[in-house]
């Protein structure tokens, strides 16, 4: 199994070079093993300054260490987000999301909220499916980088990803990831942990605890 883990997360890495400036993310737990890649990037305008329109990329994949051939199949996600970004907004903006998950496509609109200031980011957004019975979603990303010497800065980040059903009877679905670490040059590493809770009348709690390597390929 840990043969095949392996196999899966270099594959997935050498796909993912040809891109520029993109943070990937190893993150190894005591229940799974976690690939993500997550970057905003402005698209260009005709004079090849940022425009108003912001993008947004989210791409993850969780293997469990129990997985079976029928049970604990890997999981995958891909989050695709455009959004609108007048400056006379205060960092509000329009937002049109499309994620793809094992169970299914779904397709999401919304306000959203970015903000990137020396050390700090902070980008939210509520949105809400665009089918019957939506889902509605409240997600927040939040990381500060400061300096601790020249060469050397803190890393902590933190992600809440809120998933509110409007039927009576739908599954409520919360999640936490924290990660606390140290950062050089383009490397970040250190400790974290991920929670989830789901469920309706009851529920189901699970957790993630394990460490973490992170780098922003140029």
């Amino acid at each position: 199994m840990k043969h095949r883990i392996i196999c899966i997360l270099v594959s997935l890495l050498i796909g993912s070079e040809a891109f520029s400036q993109i943070p990937i993310e190893v993150f190894g737990g005591h229940e799974k093993t976690t690939l993500d890649i997550m970057f905003f990037k402005y698209f260009k305008n005709s004079q090849n300054e940022n425009s108003k329109f912001l993008f947004f990329n989210r791409n993850r994949a969780s293997i469990d260490y129990q997985q079976t051939s029928t049970s604990n199949l890997p999981s995958f996600g891909f989050t695709e987000a455009v959004s609108y970004n007048h400056p006379k907004l205060k960092g509000f903006a329009p937002v049109a999301v499309i994620q793809i998950f094992n169970s299914g496509v779904f397709p999401k609109a919304g306000v959203q909220y970015f903000h990137r200031k020396g050390d700090f980011t902070f980008f939210s957004w509520i949105v809400s499916e665009t089918t019957r019975g939506p889902n509605i979603d409240f997600f927040v990303l939040s990381r500060f980088e400061p300096k601790l010497s020249d060469k050397l800065n803190l890393f902590v980040q933190v992600e809440l990803v809120n998933a509110f059903p409007t039927e009576e009877a739908a599954t409520y679905n919360f999640i936490q990831r924290f990660r606390l670490g140290l950062k050089i040059k383009d490397w970040q590493f250190g400790v974290g942990t991920d929670l989830n809770e789901f469920g309706n009348s009851t529920f189901t709690k699970l957790n993630n605890v394990g460490i973490f390597l992170r780098h922003e390929f140029n």
